[in-house]
């Protein structure tokens, strides 16, 4: 009892009366869309109006962004407008939007939604604003305004009958309000969502994603451990042994030997281990992949002329990534490819990160189903949903383009 006499004083009843008013504003121009729909999809089928489809399901995928402009700040609607597309060229672009299912469900919303919003919006000021006028009708009678006559209130008991109907009406349009908000939120995540077949796949992008930072901070703790406790342990340990090596009595010539053959060993499980622990994390990555790619293009075997273009970090694990890829196809250019010189260029651009390095080497290269170099590269670019892409013909130049996702 208490939440129905409350109910119209609450702010969530008052944020769906705001909802209930923008969303018809909104519903208003956006039924424009189906209505181009309907027109275009006929002339679509004779040629002419391919075009004209194109554009229209264009506008159609930001719908969701549109609507969802109202239903995220006052309901909390997790509205998402459409991904970017994905197609590199006119021709697949073209294609992915005629397939897109989410910019014909969010059209098919498009047209429910303005008798829904008319509806809505009506209910609600009929509710509150007739059911206020109802309410104060002793009020207007008693100072003899005439407004009431229509409705037949020619006495004090007349009066109070409408104020009966009027405290009823605001009790029970929130409750009705709420119904048809619920309608239109089922009708929002069925036709604007993006379908449980995406929202499943979006599911497994965030777990693959959270898996790999896991794994990454995984192996940026043990070169940590690696780096900070078992090397300088090796260190303290053939320091030492060079401290008895220094003691050793000149006729200790058997004890000396074994001495220094641990000491190399030693000297040789610390080379190793910097190996390992710049194998997992290289040092250069912690001063930014900037950095790391000017000082990879420094050590290498060849001329390298480096170009970023970055407005903004890259993410840990994709700086991993493509400093290894960097550093690979560098190495391969100076060694198989037999390049004399050779480019690195970096740019984010459109949500991705781009890495292509070029060398003027004899060309020829492929990824092969039997070796692990440029394979194993586009496997790494795939596992964070990048693209690995080679053109080397024979003869050269050799290009090779690495994308991963910014975000």
């Amino acid at each position: 009892m208490t939440a129905v006499l409350l109910a119209p004083f609450t702010p969530r009843t008052w944020r769906m009366v705001g909802y209930a008013l923008t969303s018809l504003l909104l519903a208003v121009p956006a039924f424009l869309v189906p209505v181009a729909l309907v027109v275009a999809a006929p002339l679509a089928l004779l040629g002419v109006g391919l075009p004209l489809l194109v554009g229209v399901l264009l506008l159609a995928r930001h719908l969701p962004g549109w609507f969802g402009s109202a239903a995220r700040p006052l309901l909390g609607w997790d509205l998402r407008p459409a991904p970017p597309l994905a197609g590199r060229t006119v021709l697949a672009r073209v294609r992915e939007v005629l397939v897109d299912g989410r910019a014909w469900r969010a059209a098919v919303y498009a047209f429910v939604k303005v008798p829904l919003a008319g509806v809505t919006a009506y209910l609600t000021l009929l509710g509150a604003l007739f059911g206020a006028l109802l309410l104060t009708s002793p009020v207007w009678w008693a100072t003899g305004v005439d407004d009431l006559a229509p409705l037949g209130v020619d006495s004090g008991l007349d009066a109070t009958y409408l104020t009966l109907a009027g405290a009823g009406a605001l009790l029970l349009f929130p409750w009705v309000l709420r119904g048809l908000v619920a309608v239109d939120g089922v009708l929002a995540s069925l036709l604007l969502g993006p379908g449980p077949a995406a929202e499943r796949i979006d599911e497994l992008v965030a777990g693959r994603a959270a898996l790999t930072a896991g794994a990454a901070g995984t192996l940026r703790r043990l070169e940590r451990d690696l780096h900070d406790g078992t090397q300088a342990r090796l260190v303290a340990l053939g320091m030492t042994l060079a401290r008895v090596e220094k003691r050793l009595e000149p006729a200790d010539d058997e004890v000396a030997a074994l001495v220094g053959g641990a000491r190399t060993a030693v000297t040789e499980a610390l080379d190793e281990l910097r190996d390992i622990v710049r194998g997992i994390h290289p040092p250069a990555l912690d001063a930014g992949l900037p950095t790391a790619l000017s000082t990879l293009a420094a050590r290498s075997g060849l001329p390298v002329a480096v170009s970023v273009e970055l407005d903004r970090p890259v993410p840990p694990e994709a700086a991993t990534t493509l400093y290894f890829t960097a550093a690979e196809l560098l190495s391969n250019a100076a060694r198989h490819g037999r390049a004399r010189a050779a480019t690195l260029s970096l740019t984010r651009a459109d949500g991705w990160l781009r890495l292509v390095v070029t060398d003027d080497g004899r060309g020829g290269a492929a990824p092969s189903s039997t070796g692990t170099g440029l394979r194993g590269l586009a496997e790494r670019a795939r596992a964070l949903d990048g693209r690995f892409e080679v053109d080397s013909p024979d003869g050269g130049p050799t290009v090779v383009t690495v994308r991963l996702p910014a975000a």
